[in-house]
Parts: C-alpha cells; structure tokens; sequence
C-alpha cells in the first residue's frame, strides 16, 4: 500500500493539485492529510471541499492548528493570523466549518502514527524541530506497540530522525526523489512538509510516500505555479505577507 503524505495545505489549491497528480503518477493508492488544510492561502473552500471528498473516499484528514483556528478564531493569535482566520471563516459554509471542526488530531494506521504536530501533547501544536521534541513524539507514539513510523507536519520542513544503535535518535536531512529504507527493527519519525507552504528557501511544493509494504520512504518536492498562487493571495486582499511567501519560499 502506498499512502502519500501531504500536510500544510494551507488554502494553496494550485499546489495540491500539483501534489496530488504528482502523487497518483507515483502509485498512490491512498492519501492521508496531516492537517493545515487552511490558512494564508486565497482557496480554503475549495481546499476543504476536496478534503471532503477524500475523506468520502477512505483518506485519512486530520486538524491542524490552523484549521482549528479557522472554527474558534483566537484572540490571542498575532494580527497576521488573526486577520488570515478570520478572513478564512468567512469564505467557509457552515458544513465546511463543522468538517474541519470534527477532524481528529492523530490517527494510527497499522503501524504508522499520523499526527500535524506532536504525539505528546497534539492538541498544544508543539514543533517538531529538534531532536529533543522528536523522542518526545515519537515516544507518546510508541506507547502503542505496533507503531514503527511517526509522520506529521507542522514545521513547513521535510525531516527524517530514526533511533540508532546506541539508542539516540539521529537526524537525516532526505534528497527529493530518493527512496528511503525504513525498516521495521526501527522507529522512524519524519515531518513530511507542507504543500502549499515551503519554508526552506525552495518555492516548490512538497509531500511524501510511504510504500508500507517495502517499508520505503520517499520525499517528494514538486513545482507548481507558484507566482500564480501569490496572485491569487493579493486579488482576494489578504497580507501582502502571504504572497510573499509563496514568491520566496519562506
């Protein structure tokens, strides 16, 4: 079975179609969605539609912290975000809102744990930046014995850690387009991306495969019309911000 992987969608429908014709190229048979489907992007209805649908279909949809924000906007949220969600709010119908508002924040799948931030404490949005916040994630994960593999989102990045022989957890920085062995003796957590976000420098958008019965890992960046999606952001009058992202990749 080969799952792709997408997460921090974040209202950008140019790149998830990109990703997920990209992904139906490469074999998938299945599609899990890590959370972020909204926010900064000029699409969220459409995005959350397609989500519908996938979810209709069998795929996994979970929350993220901006798709709960879009249901309860938070006062406290910076005035970017704050102005993003409420904006977002408004150009969603009341089954739109009540969809994302039901999602669950993790999900296990066999042996693989899905989750948009971290399995230790989900509903806190903590990153998974570092080492340290990897064994904590992948730890809560772990409690649950058949997991092997921790995949999340969040961090806008695609990063692998995997325990090693002296049982520190290790961090791998992956290439695009390579297969990676992720053998079962191990445990593995990665952040997969975001869609419709890059935060690396890189415009391109990004997702990942997992072929559960080779126990592969691939990382995937796809072009997309990205200039097109910034455009998108200023004709709907969001911050300038937004589109400026997409233009840079940060």
């Amino acid at each position: 079975m080969k799952i792709a992987l997408l997460s921090d969608i974040h209202s950008n429908l140019r790149a998830l179609d990109a990703c997920m014709d990209h992904a139906a190229a490469q074999g998938a048979q299945r599609f899990a969605v890590l959370g972020d489907l909204v926010g900064y992007g000029a699409q969220p209805a459409q995005v959350v539609r397609r989500m519908r649908e996938l979810a209709q279909d069998g795929a996994i949809v979970l929350q993220g912290n901006h798709d709960a924000m879009a249901v309860a906007p938070l006062v406290q949220a910076g005035k970017m975000d704050a102005t993003g969600a409420a904006w977002t709010r408004s150009q969603l119908a009341p089954a739109d809102l009540d969809f994302l508002a039901g999602l669950p924040l993790t999900a296990i799948d066999g042996a693989v744990f899905l989750v948009h931030a971290s399995a230790d404490a989900p509903q806190r949005w903590l990153y998974v930046d570092s080492g340290h916040r990897a064994e904590a994630s992948l730890h809560a994960a772990c409690t649950d014995t058949r997991v092997r593999y921790v995949f999340g989102g969040h961090v806008h990045q695609q990063t692998l850690y995997f325990r090693g022989a002296s049982q520190k957890l290790l961090r791998f920085e992956p290439t695009a387009g390579a297969t990676i062995p992720l053998p079962p003796h191990r445990r593995w957590i990665a952040t997969v991306g975001s869609v419709g976000q890059p935060r690396d420098g890189n415009t391109d958008a990004m997702y990942a495969m997992f072929d559960a019965a080779r126990a592969e890992l691939t990382f995937h960046r796809v072009a997309y019309d990205h200039l097109a999606a910034a455009a998108d952001v200023r004709a709907a009058g969001l911050p300038e911000d937004f589109a400026k992202r997409l233009e840079q990749g940060l």
